[in-house]
């Protein structure tokens, strides 16, 4: 077995949590697990299985799984930990493994990763939430930081209830910063994940309609993800977006340091003018190509195109200078960000797509909108929209809004997918009979139309959230292709 992050006894002490081993067990007290599962199939040997109860599926149905395939140890609840129906404690004894019991595994996983993270005193913590552009941000960050630093982070978008703490289980003593981003899907979350995470820095991106269906407004929006502040003791430091709507009520009762950022904040003008104050020189916008930025005096291309990717950026850049790095390493880091897959991919083949359909809200449809509108084109323009999802009562209005800001693009044909769509949709044919459109929810249709539509040349922009699965429609448009 690979070196034990944490021993049971620990863990149990941390926990109040109470121990069984199966018969033979020798110095239980001192072993220890070397990794975090919650799904039994991708358990390595050594590691501690956490069963938790879902909607569909309980965990502690798969704890012999586990076991088999090499768990040293389950983290089971106490309710099931003598449940006949279970058997975990039979079930330690035949595989001569750990039973840890719990009064609420969720719970103990997330108080098992605060008490590991514990372990690293030294370790600098950086907290990002907001309603868009948390990954973005954390990989922009991890790129600069890493320049000069050990940096540790989530994996993709593991910034869950879950993802978060098993994330925090990869921090190993040679790092010396963890970036960890902070995920919402219910009220209360992001103070979970705050206790988890500690964070010494927190950033906020932004404060969009992301999940608006299941808080309700924009200002529950808000006070959820200041919560994200809510562990500050007085040193820490809070990094707020200084054009964000709801900046002072962010900054509001901040224990500890509030540092504004953007590109006032940092000293520049976004017209390019160069400024006499800060280390942002100036911008400019170079369109698909992404965004010169002079930082100290010399030019970089960042690579990531739009205004709400160079948001990301500066977002980025504002760690990296409360983190003392030099310009020299934040210039390189910004250099050398390449786009994540559905995050603003530009692929090129027999057409140029625009892949942004990782995620969608009001916000984000807006920008990408405004960026393609915004570039020169020889071709057509064309805009595959998917729903946006999770939108709650606000669905109907945002996707109506959508509609009437589609009349006015300069789009050559738009495609809307999905049930949501049909707000918008109905706008389009009363407004715009002019234009190349279709409306459906079916995928096929949907493929069969684009595919019959586009011709080389044209630009295709793909919008929607994760659900709608817009990218299937790449190797379509593109043929051969390859991404910038």
């Amino acid at each position: 077995m690979t070196e034990s992050l944490m021993s049971f006894s620990s863990l149990s002490q941390a926990l109040g949590a109470s121990l069984f081993a199966g018969e033979g067990k020798q110095a239980m007290q001192s072993e220890g697990f070397s990794s975090v599962a919650i799904d039994s199939r991708t358990v390595r040997p050594g590691a501690l299985f956490v069963a938790l109860r879902g909607n569909a599926l309980d965990g502690h149905k798969f704890v012999n799984a586990a076991f088999e395939a090499g768990a040293s140890a389950a983290m089971v609840a106490e309710a099931a930990a003598f449940d006949p129906v279970f058997d975990l404690i039979n079930l330690a004894r035949k595989w001569n493994r750990v039973i840890i019991a719990v009064e609420n595994t969720l719970k103990a996983l997330q108080n098992a990763a605060g008490a590991y993270l514990k372990q690293f005193s030294n370790l600098v913590r950086i907290g990002i939430t907001g309603s868009s552009g948390k990954t973005t941000t954390k990989e922009i960050a991890a790129a600069i930081i890493g320049q000069e630093k050990s940096v540790v982070m989530n994996k993709g978008n593991l910034n869950s209830e879950t993802g978060l703490p098993l994330s925090v289980f990869d921090v190993r003593p040679h790092h010396q910063v963890g970036i960890f981003e902070a995920g919402m899907n219910r009220k209360e979350e992001i103070a979970e994940l705050a206790r988890v995470l500690d964070p010494s820095l927190a950033l906020i991106t932004n404060i969009g309609s992301a999940h608006i269906g299941i808080l309700g407004s924009r200002q529950a929006i808000a006070e959820e993800k200041k919560k994200i502040f809510s562990r500050f003791s007085g040193k820490n430091t809070a990094l707020i977006p200084e054009s964000d709507d709801y900046r002072d009520f962010l900054a509001d009762g901040v224990n500890g340091r509030v540092v504004f950022y953007g590109p006032s904040s940092l000293g520049a003008c976004t017209h390019g003018v160069l400024s006499a104050h800060g280390p942002l020189g100036g911008i400019r916008d170079m369109g698909l190509r992404g965004t010169e930025i002079v930082w100290e005096g010399e030019a970089v291309r960042f690579g990531l195109p739009g205004k709400f990717n160079l948001a990301n950026a500066l977002a980025a850049a504002a760690l990296a200078q409360e983190m003392r790095l030099t310009a020299a390493s934040i210039r390189c880091g910004l250099e050398s960000v390449k786009p994540l897959f559905g995050r603003g991919e530009i692929l090129y083949g027999r057409t140029t797509v625009i892949r942004d359909c990782y995620n969608a809200n009001p916000e984000s449809v807006e920008e990408a909108l405004e960026f393609c509108d915004s570039l020169e084109w020889q071709g057509r323009k064309i805009y595959v929209i998917g729903s946006m999802l999770e939108l709650g009562d606000s669905s109907e209005k945002a996707h109506a809004d959508l509609g009437r800001r589609l009349l006015s693009c300069k789009a050559g044909a738009i495609f809307l997918f999905g049930e949501e769509t049909q707000a918008a949709a109905e706008i389009i044919k009363r407004e715009r009979r002019d234009l190349l459109f279709l409306y459906t929810k079916d995928r096929d249709e949907l493929s069969v139309a684009v595919d019959g539509c586009v011709k080389s040349g044209d630009m295709v922009l793909l919008k929607g959230s994760r659900g709608c699965e817009l990218e299937t429609l790449s190797g379509m448009l593109l043929g051969e292709s390859h991404v910038s």
